[in-house]
């Protein structure tokens, strides 16, 4: 399996978990909020562990990390495409949730007038694609870039040294 692979893999899995918590209702508790970071990290080590049993562990540090972060690579691109067509074509209602969610923390913080939360809410309404889109790339690609030195370092690796081949 190549990163390409894996990552379409991965992509629907959390695809997939997304849908099943917007329908379940509980996409936005706060134990859910960490399941598909958790699922990415595992699935991302889980990737870079493979891909080293593939290559007979014939690798090294940066190999095994260079095909978990193209993995992770992959990954956003899919999540950021996702994010777009939920948001404008699937489930555009998540717009209106989202933002009276935050109002509502704001509220509940007690620490911004009314006039401040209709100024943040008014913000969030205007660059809130760009927020979604955004946090889809970063997320992915910092959790990738943890979870792909993890595996790096626990796959089993059994470089070749290029220097030992001359001397056969």
């Amino acid at each position: 399996m190549t990163h390409l692979t894996k990552g379409i893999l991965v992509s629907l899995i959390l695809i997939v978990i997304g849908v099943v918590a917007h329908f379940a209702g509980i996409e936005n508790q706060s134990w859910y909020r960490w399941l598909p970071l958790v699922m990415l990290l595992a699935a991302i080590i889980w990737g870079c562990v493979y891909y080293s049993n593939q290559m007979n562990n014939q690798v090294t540090f940066g190999n095994v990390f260079t095909h978990g972060f193209k993995m992770s690579a992959v990954i956003a691109v899919i999540l950021v495409i996702w994010t777009l067509l939920e948001i404008l074509v699937i489930f555009p209602e998540i717009k209106e949730k989202a933002l009276d969610q935050a109002r509502q923390k704001m509220e509940d913080g007690g620490k911004m007038t009314d006039s401040d939360i209709d100024r943040a809410i008014d913000v969030t309404r205007r660059f809130f694609l760009a927020f979604a889109i955004g946090g889809a790339i970063l997320g992915t690609l910092i959790v990738g870039a943890v979870a792909s030195l993890i595996g790096a370092g626990v796959a089993k690796k059994k470089p070749v040294n290029p220097l030992d081949q001359m001397n056969m």
